[in-house]
């Protein structure tokens, strides 16, 4: 019984990752990217994949090692420093928050013809549904993934009525015309940038399952999250690659909406409501769950009403967007500074897998380490970069 609990955990850990990866952004910047890349948008998503699996790989190692949640551990490194890193990845859940409530309001406008805000109005009421029952954390688990199994069905669907050229998409992954690498930090960036690699790592620790002896079920679950993440991407690139190859113009004001409808007509429109609301709010569950996952350790108060603090957390995500819309310029300058959240946060884990305060006698992969540092290093440039990309055009 307690083998069959433990796997529904990791599943659930898994797929809260991935759904929590794949919100609204995810599906707009991977029809866009198709859109620009064509075919070549392949190599993008291997090499981001590969980056993805070296930084979740290494995060929930030493979460799951250490027993404690990644604030504790930064604090433990440098004192400071996880109030610091806690406040990165609460102002950034809160924008994309905010981001995904407004993906969830368009999914039910879509879906039901009611206005984004009614249906983010509604959509706040389902996300906070699931953290008032008394079994939230299992509910949490098999949400995510009723959601993240109905969104690949819907996309693989679509994908087939696409019609893409495969065989030119799969010469392209290992041999592309272009490499861009602005969309290869910005697939990193979508999927394990911010709160997002920790949802799952935060999850198991809150189950208990921790440990060397418990290192293996976590790297295939680890592993599992990128996986699932990654499936959805290459499903929603080859949709997209079919519209785009037969010359079909997507909609700019809505591109992964065209993809469908162009693929299966005002049906296919009707599926993207339902991926598009899928996305939108298991994305909201996980960044509240995660983000204030940061926040409980830090005082008995905070963890004895955590769950309060999340329902206030969507509550308040969702009230900014129904009152205020989305806010761009935030959303720009949070964005900027969530890309530099992974690097920060992998390079002190680094640190800690060779702390023996923090890990005691286990002894960190040499390869992951190596792994580990060139993501950081590749990761810093770049978040650099765009946050000097970012502030320009939030005062523009």
């Amino acid at each position: 019984m307690k083998k069959k609990s433990n796997l529904s955990v990791l599943l659930g850990a898994a797929f809260l990752m991935a759904t929590s990866a794949i919100g609204p952004g995810f599906l707009t910047q991977t029809t866009v990217f198709t859109q620009t890349l064509a075919a070549s948008f392949g190599f993008v998503i291997l090499v981001s994949i590969l980056i993805d699996i070296g930084a979740q790989l290494n995060i929930w190692r030493i979460i799951a090692i250490s027993e404690k949640r990644a604030q504790d551990i930064a604090n433990d490194v440098l004192p400071g420093l996880g109030y610091f890193l806690a406040i990165l990845i609460v102002l950034g859940g809160l924008a994309f928050n905010i981001g995904n409530i407004a993906g969830a309001g368009l999914g039910t406008n879509v879906l039901f013809g009611i206005s984004p805000e009614m249906g983010a109005l509604f959509s706040g009421i389902v996300a906070v549904g699931i953290f008032l029952v008394k079994e939230a954390g299992r509910l949490m688990d098999k949400f995510a993934q009723i959601l993240g199994l109905l969104m690949i069905i819907l996309t693989v669907y679509v994908m087939f009525t696409a019609n893409p050229p495969v065989g030119e998409a799969v010469t392209k992954t290992f041999a592309p015309d272009t490499i861009d690498f602005l969309a290869i930090i910005t697939l990193v960036g979508g999927t394990v940038g911010g709160y997002i690699t920790f949802a799952g790592g935060h999850r198991l620790l809150e189950a208990g399952i921790t440990g060397k002896q418990a290192l293996p079920e976590i790297t295939k679950s680890s592993v599992s999250a990128i996986g699932i993440a990654s499936i959805m991407r290459i499903f929603l690139f080859l949709a997209a690659l079919g519209i785009v190859s037969q010359g079909l113009q997507l909609d700019p004001s809505n591109p992964p909406a065209s993809v469908f409808q162009l693929a299966a007509g005002d049906i296919g429109y009707k599926m993207f409501g339902i991926v598009m609301w899928s996305a939108a709010v298991s994305s909201v569950v996980g960044a509240a769950y995660t983000s204030v996952s940061f926040i409980r350790t830090f005082s008995p108060l905070l963890e004895k009403y955590h769950k309060w603090l999340i329902v206030g957390f969507i509550t308040v995500s969702t009230l900014v967007f129904v009152i205020v819309g989305k806010p761009v310029a935030i959303l720009i300058l949070v964005g900027a500074l969530n890309g530099l959240i992974l690097p920060i946060a992998l390079g002190v884990m680094l640190i800690a897998a060779h702390k023996t305060k923090i890990v005691g006698d286990y002894k960190h992969p040499i390869w992951m380490t190596i792994f580990g540092g060139l993501i950081v290093v590749a990761m810093s440039y770049m978040g650099v970069y765009s946050l000097i990309k970012g502030i320009p055009q939030l005062f523009s």
